[in-house]
Formats: C-alpha cells, structure tokens, sequence
C-alpha cells in the first residue's frame, strides 16, 4: 500500500509539473521559450514511465530523479544555446560566453553523476541499491527526509505581526554591516534564520548552546559530575535539565528579539502600524520562537531515534545545503555581469572539493591505540586475551571551535564599530578598521581563536583519566603501559 502511494504521488507530481512547465513555456512566436517547454516534456515523460511501468523501488527512485535532471540539464543547455544563437555578432561577449559554457558544462556534470551513481557499475550505485532492498532501512530514510521536509516548510511560517517585506528591506540595507554580519553567522550554524523572522526564527542555537553549557558544567559541578558517570539514567537527567535550560535561553533571547522588532532600524517600522505596542504581539512572538525551537529540538531528537544520523546535525546541514542554490545564482549573476571570470569559478569548484575532501579527512581520521583484554580462567576455561583497537579521532572537537570562535568575533566588531561612531579619532578608526571582516587582523584573531578552543574543547571533553579507570575496571590494558596514571600519561 505504501509504495503504490508513493508511486502515485511521484507519477502524479511529475505529470503535471510537467504540463504546467510546458504550457507556460509554449509560445511558438518565441524560440526563447522553447528550452522551458522541452524540459517540462522531459518531466512528463519520466511521469508518463513512472505511471505506465511497474518497477521496483529502486528503479521507481532512479526514474523519477532522472526526470528532474533531465529537466534541469535541457532547460541549462537550451537557455545556453538560445543565448548563443540570439547573439547579433559571431563575437560572443566574454561574460556571456562564459556563463553560457558554464551553463552547458554544469548540464552535463549533472547528467554525469547522476549516472555514475544510479545507472553505472559503481559502489556509490551498489550501496543505493541496499539500501532500497532493506525496507528497514528505507523507512528510516524517508522518515528522515520526511522530518527535514516539515523543518523546510515550518522555516517559512512568519511570525505574528511581523512586516516580512520590511524586514527584508532591512537585511538588504544593513547586509554589509554589522547586523547583517550577525544575521548571517546565526543563519549558518543554527538552522534558523532571524532575517526572516519565521516561526523557526532562533534554530536549534538555544539548544546547542544549553548542551555546551552542562557539558563544561560536568567538570565543575560535582553533582553533575556524579550524574554523568551513572550511566544512561544519569544522561537522561542531564538532557532533562538541557531541555529546560534551552526553554529559558529561548525566553531570553526570544524577548531580545521581539524588543528589537517592536523598535524598529533605520527609521523602518518592522511590526505593521495596527499592531505596535501590542503587548499580545510580543508575547506571541516570543511563545513562537520558543515553541519553534523546542520542536526543532523534538525533530532532531526522533532523527535521533527512529532516523538516520545525528538529528541536530542534519537540521544545521540543511539551512546550510538549502543556501547553495541562491549562491550559485550569485555566481552565475556575477559572471553574466563581467565581474568573474571563467578561471575563478575553475578555482573554486576546485577549491570547494579540496576543502570538502579535507574536511572529510580530517572528520574521520583516527589514532588506533591497541587494547589487549587481560586472559580469565574460569573452572578449565580461559576466557579473554583479545586484542582489538581504541580509535582517538584525530578532529576531537568537531567544529565546536569554530561555532565558539566565529560567534566571539561578533563582538569585537561590533564594540569597536560602536566606540569609533561614538568617539571618532585615529586611534578608534584604526581599531574598528582592524577588526572589521575580512581584513588581515580579524583573520589572524579569528584563527588564534580557532586554535585556542579547539585546545581547550579538547581538554575539557577528551578525559584521559576517565578512560584509563574504565580500560582498568573493564580488565584491558595498552601493552607496554601499566594501567592507571601511565595508561592516562
């Protein structure tokens, strides 16, 4: 029952995004059209497959996401070659060339991977293939993306009262500035966005920030300390208290938020007339917010549980993913303008797979410390003596240093921005000059600030004493090494 739901939604869905893209892109006088109209038959036709053909789960997938990349791959190709041949000279202009070849050249790179990994003999093909042969694991799978569906659609419900288009206008004036700055690190490692002032508005932050804040409460408070080591009901207790020490950071900044909203930027009235001073606004922004947060911290917890991967992650990975389309329109705009040319995009695609690969690396890069069981003779049996491997991840602190060191760089910013407009001089200028983005002291800062919560991260979360205790009342000891204060060294 579950697939031939599914089967109908997705035949349905593409058989008639199909005819609208094609009926709206049909004017036999206009042959600019004609890409749109052809892609939208290439989306009816992998409709027309998907209804007419009974296929197994993993062809049914691989049918339907061809035809969205045989959609996208014809409209690319044809926009590109009608922009060549509606060109008045054989001199094409360099900027729309170059945006052209982009266009066909991305075509076909989508084409290709899709491919590579759902058509050829590869392992990428192979392990798409288990997974739609084990329903298990496919339930989790559609569970998941099905979660990050309704945290998408709940990111666009706005808040009560709140004037969206002025919002916007703001974020566009200040988006060099600092408020735009700080809009756009919250945005980044939060999954939420407050430039739009949506019901998701503050993310996940609140709840990150109440983890990092029992965790480091852990080494200091010893009933904490004392909670930790009790196992599984002793973590259950430390989450619960997490849970409501987010709630009330929500409040907290919640209230700031709605402050900020009801007085307005820049002379720009950001609650619509009919409802400034509205105590029953505030109070419904705020509840908003907050209840915002906490079923974002309910989705990635059932991610947790019923899903695939870590829930909190995948929710930050999704406001991050879900930006890269409007940046590639920033690429492709900036090229059709002149002001980037093909060797920058060549270096950037290869620095953008540089830096994911190293990421990656590094992510996943362990020190495997071998681990010998100490041998047990019970009645005639000898039980134990095994020797397997302890991983230490090399990237102990993930990127909490750089979560910890790009929301510190706010302030300095921020600070001296307002010391140098409050007392203008050398000295003031200098200083907020210094520390402004992208200029040579704030990279240094900013690094260094990398460098030192990556150690203390590491130190207060990674407890070599604690681990040694543990190998010595499991009964394993590192070879060479007597267990205690030598293992722990």
């Amino acid at each position: 029952m579950g697939y031939r739901l599914t089967k109908f939604i997705l035949a349905a869905s593409l058989l008639v995004s199909g005819v609208w893209i094609a009926v709206a892109g049909f004017d036999a006088d206009n042959m600019t059209t004609l890409p749109e109209c052809l892609s939208g038959v290439a989306l009816f036709l992998a409709g027309l497959v998907l209804a007419a053909k009974k296929l197994e789960s993993f062809n049914l997938f691989r049918i339907a996401v061809g035809g969205v990349i045989g959609c996208l791959a014809v409209r690319f190709i044809g926009d590109a070659a009608v922009s060549i041949m509606n060109s008045e000279t054989l001199e094409l202009d360099t900027a729309q060339l170059v945006s052209s070849i982009i266009q066909i050249v991305g075509a076909v790179v989508m084409v290709a991977v899709y491919y590579y990994c759902l058509w050829a003999e590869s392992n990428i093909r192979r392990v798409m293939e288990n997974i739609f042969s084990i329903p298990e694991l496919l339930g989790k799978l559609v569970f998941t993306i099905g979660l990050l569906a309704i945290y998408r659609v709940g990111f666009h419900v706005p808040l009560p009262g709140v004037n969206q288009e002025a919002l916007k206008e703001l974020a566009e004036q200040q988006s060099g500035g600092l408020f735009g700055q700080a809009m756009e690190y919250f945005s980044m490692f939060t999954g939420g966005s407050l430039s739009q002032s949506t019901l998701f508005g503050l993310g996940i932050m609140p709840y990150i920030s109440a983890s990092i804040i029992f965790t480091l409460l852990a080494n200091v408070l010893p009933a904490l300390e004392k909670l930790q080591k009790e196992g599984p009901a002793g973590q259950k207790k430390i989450q619960e208290y997490t849970r409501y020490a987010a709630v009330a950071l929500c409040l907290v900044q919640g209230t700031f938020w709605m402050n900020y909203m009801m007085r307005g930027g820049n002379g720009i009235h950001l609650i619509y007339p009919e409802f400034q001073g509205s105590i029953l606004i505030f109070m419904m922004g705020v509840i908003g917010l907050t209840a915002g947060t906490i079923f974002l911290m309910w989705l990635g917890e059932q991610i947790d549980e019923y899903g695939i991967g870590n829930g909190i992650s995948l929710l930050i990975m999704a406001g991050i993913v879900v930006r890269m389309p409007s940046a590639i329109g920033q690429v492709i705009q900036q090229t059709q303008a002149g002001d980037m040319g093909l060797e920058k995009i060549v270096f950037m695609i290869l620095s953008f797979f540089f830096v994911v690969a190293g990421a990656i690396l590094i992510t996943q890069g362990q020190r495997r410390i071998p681990v010998q069981q100490a041998k047990q003779t019970r009645g005639r049996r000898v039980y134990g003596g095994q020797r397997h491997y302890m991983p230490l991840r090399v990237n102990h602190g993930g990127v909490m240093p750089i979560i910890f060191a790009s929301s510190l760089m706010i302030f300095p910013d921020i600070l001296f921005g307002w010391i140098n407009n409050t007392w203008t001089n050398d000295f003031t200028r200098t200083l907020s000059d210094a520390f402004s983005r992208g200029t040579w002291g704030y990279t240094v800062f900013y690094t260094a600030m990398i460098f030192f919560f990556a150690y203390f991260w590491t130190t207060v979360s990674f407890r070599p004493k604690d681990m040694a205790d543990q190998l010595s009342k499991q009964g394993h000891f590192i070879p060479g090494l007597r267990p205690g204060k030598r293992t722990a060294d």
